[in-house]
């Protein structure tokens, strides 16, 4: 859903006028409509700060996880436990070097918390809004 490969290109303004203009669509929905709406995003919307928490505490991927991302959080974890595995051998170097990679890629993330988790919020009421014009 999220696609999170480009989530570094995002821009504020873009993923605001986005949201903007989902909203006046959910607006003009009817009010039974507009309420089984809320209530399914309801269910599912994401908060950036468990994201941000999520990222912080467990750099393994946990935030990727949290965002249905289970392929990226599964490559996240395992980057992890190899550069974790590598400090313990005669590669200790090229361990550390693993981890502080994925530490910086991890703290551009949680630095762009709030706009990750906000396109996923409006790729999810996009979703939602579809999925109720189908069944319209």
């Amino acid at each position: 859903m999220l696609n999170q490969m480009l989530t570094h290109r995002l821009k504020q303004s873009a993923v605001d006028a986005e949201e903007e203009q989902i909203r006046k669509q959910v607006t003009d929905l009817s009010d039974a409509a507009r309420q089984q709406f809320y209530l399914v995003f309801k269910q599912q919307v994401k908060d950036p700060d468990t994201y941000a928490v999520l990222n912080w505490c467990f750099f393994a991927g946990a935030h990727h996880f949290y965002l249905g991302a289970w392929l990226r959080g599964l490559i996240n974890l395992l980057v992890a436990v190899i550069g974790i595995a590598m400090l313990f051998s005669p590669f200790w170097l090229a361990g550390v070097v693993l981890l502080v990679l994925l530490s910086a890629a991890e703290f551009w993330a949680l630095f762009r918390s709030q706009i990750i988790v906000q396109h996923y919020n409006n790729q999810l009421m996009q979703k939602i809004l579809n999925q109720q014009s189908i069944l319209s």
